[in-house]
C-alpha cells in the first residue's frame, strides 16, 4: 500500500510535477519551495478553575521574495506544523496566480474555538500576537495576518488592538492585519470575497465554449447543478453566488450531515435554520445523508469547501461532478486529483479558485496604508460627470429621465463597487493566464499544473530581479 502524503509533502509533490516542465536551475526550485522561516511556540491560558492549559500555536513564512508575507490564521485542535506549512506555502503560489505581490504565511493555533469563551479566545488571540511581535513575525512590511479557517473578523480586531497597543509610532499600523471589521480600517465585500472568488474562478472556467463541450456542458453557470461540500463562510457564499447566477444548489455538507434535494435549496434559508437550530439536516424538504455523501451527489458542479484531504483515493471513485472547484485548501489528495484529471473532470485548483480571500485582503492592506476609503474622492465627482452627460444626450434626443433613472445611471463608484470589480477582474485575468500555459504546453494535461508552472517562473523572475541568483 503506498505511503499517505502529508499535506506538505502533496503541496510539495504538485510543485515537483510541475517544476519538470520548467527549466530552472534545482537550487532555485528548492528556494522556492521550501519555508524561509517557521515559528513553532507555546504559551499558557488560565482557566477560571485555576488550571493551566498549554497552548501550542505556530506562524511559517514560506517566500520573502516579495515582502511583506501575507496568510490567514487558522484556529483548530488539529493545528500542527505540516499543515501550517502547507498553507503557507500554497499562500506564496495562491499570491503570484493572481499577481498580488506578497509572499506566502500562514499561522495557526491548536484550540477548537466552541470549547474556548469569548474571555478566553481573547487572551489566547493576544498572546499569540505579543509572540508573533516579539519575534518580527507581524508588521505592515514584515507579516500580515487575515482570518482563516475558525477565525474571524471580531479576532483580526484583537490582533490590530494588540500591536497598536504595543507597537510605537506605527501610523500604518492598522495594515498589520487584515479582514478586520469596517469600523476598524476593514473593507467592504472581504466576509464574502472568498465564496464570491470561487464563484468567478468556475465561471471563469464555464466562459470557454471548447472546454465545456468536452464536459457536454453549455457555457455559464446559469442552468447547473451544484453541490457544495462545507456550509462555512467560503461555502455560504459560493453557494449564494452560484444560485444568483442561475446554478440549482441539490446538496450541502456539513460536519453532522448533508442535506439533499434535486430541485433546489436556498442557501439563505438553509443558513438562517442552521443559526436558529444548530444543524442544517433538519432542513424541511430535504433529504439528509451523511456528511460525505455531498461529493457522490449527481452534479455539474462540486465545490469542496471544507478542509484538506475530503476526497482521497478511497472516495474519488465517488465523484459524479464534471467540474471541481477548490474552495478549500488541498481538498483533494494528489491520488485524487490524478484519478478527476484522468477521467476528464475539470478541476478548479485551489491555489487559483479560492485566491478571492487574499485578494480582497491586498485591497485593505492598500487601503490602510493609504488612509483613505476607495471611491471617497472620486465617487460624487463620478456622479456630476455622468448627471450634466445625461442632461446633453436628454437635450440631443429630446427626452427626459426620471430623476430615479438619472441616479441609477449616474452613480458613482463607492467602495464595494471597486473591491468586487478589482475581484472580479483579477479572477478572469487570472485564469485566463494559467488555462493559456495548460493550452499551450503540450505535456501539461491539466490546470494545477498549469498553475504551478505559471507561478513558478513568476517567483524565478523576481528572485532574478532581486540579484540573489546570478
Amino acid at each position: 500500500m503506498a505511503k499517505q502524503l502529508s499535506f506538505f509533502e502533496t503541496v510539495l509533490a504538485f510543485f515537483d510535477k510541475a517544476a519538470a516542465h520548467t527549466r530552472h536551475p534545482k537550487g532555485l526550485l528548492e528556494q522556492i519551495k521550501e519555508c524561509n522561516s517557521v515559528y513553532s511556540f507555546k504559551f499558557p491560558l488560565r482557566h477560571a478553575n485555576g488550571q493551566i492549559e498549554t497552548i501550542s500555536a505556530y506562524r511559517v513564512e514560506h517566500s520573502h521574495h516579495k515582502m511583506p508575507t501575507k496568510g490567514g490564521i487558522r484556529y483548530s485542535d488539529m493545528v500542527n506544523e505540516d499543515e501550517v506549512k502547507a498553507l503557507a506555502a500554497l499562500m506564496t503560489y495562491k499570491c503570484a496566480a493572481v499577481s498580488v505581490p506578497l509572499g506566502g504565511a500562514k499561522g495557526g493555533v491548536q484550540v477548537e474555538p466552541r470549547n474556548y469563551s469569548e474571555h478566553q479566545l481573547e487572551k489566547i488571540t493576544r498572546r499569540y500576537t505579543a509572540e508573533l511581535i516579539k519575534k518580527n513575525f507581524i508588521g505592515p512590511g514584515i507579516d500580515v495576518p487575515a482570518p482563516d479557517y475558525g477565525t474571524g473578523p471580531r479576532e483580526m480586531a484583537w490582533i490590530a488592538d494588540t500591536y497598536s497597543a504595543i507597537v510605537e509610532d506605527q501610523i500604518d499600523s492598522l495594515a498589520a492585519v487584515t479582514g478586520k471589521p469596517i469600523s476598524q480600517g476593514g473593507i467592504m465585500g472581504r466576509t464574502e470575497a472568498t465564496g464570491r472568488g470561487l464563484y468567478y474562478a468556475v465561471e471563469a472556467a464555464m466562459s470557454y465554449a471548447d472546454d465545456m463541450k468536452k464536459l457536454k456542458l453549455t457555457t455559464g453557470v446559469d442552468g447547473k447543478t451544484v453541490a457544495v461540500q462545507g456550509f462555512g463562510n467560503v461555502g455560504y457564499y459560493a453557494a449564494y453566488f452560484h444560485r444568483e447566477a442561475g446554478g440549482t444548489i441539490v446538496a450541502i455538507s456539513e460536519h453532522d450531515g448533508t442535506i439533499v434535494n434535486p430541485k433546489g435549496l436556498d442557501p439563505v434559508k438553509v443558513k438562517e435554520w442552521q443559526k436558529e437550530h444548530g444543524t442544517i439536516t433538519t432542513f424541511p424538504g430535504a433529504k439528509k445523508k451523511p456528511s460525505n455523501a455531498v461529493i457522490e451527489v449527481e452534479c455539474d458542479i462540486l465545490l469542496p469547501c471544507a478542509l484538506e484531504s475530503t476526497i482521497t483515493a478511497d472516495n474519488v471513485k465517488n465523484v459524479k461532478a464534471k467540474i471541481v472547484g477548490e474552495g478549500a485548501n488541498g481538498p483533494l489528495t494528489m491520488d485524487a486529483d490524478e484519478h478527476l484529471i484522468k477521467k476528464g473532470v475539470l478541476v478548479v485548483p485551489d491555489m487559483y479558485a479560492n485566491a478571492g480571500g487574499v485578494t480582497v485582503s491586498y485591497f485593505e492592506w492598500l487601503k490602510n496604508l493609504n488612509h483613505v476609503r476607495f471611491g471617497r474622492m472620486s465617487k460624487r465627482f463620478e456622479e456630476a460627470s455622468n448627471m450634466r452627460l445625461l442632461a446633453s444626450v436628454e437635450k440631443l434626443v429630446g427626452r427626459s429621465m426620471t430623476m430615479d433613472e438619472k441616479k441609477l445611471i449616474a452613480r458613482g463608484a463607492d467602495e464595494i463597487d471597486f473591491v468586487n470589480s478589482g475581484l472580479e477582474d483579477t479572477m478572469y485575468e487570472a485564469y485566463d493566464a494559467i488555462r493559456s500555459v495548460w493550452k499551450k504546453r503540450k505535456k501539461v494535461d491539466d490546470l494545477r499544473t498549469a498553475a504551478f508552472v505559471m507561478v513558478i517562473d513568476k517567483i524565478a523572475v523576481s528572485y532574478a530581479d532581486l540579484g540573489i541568483f546570478p
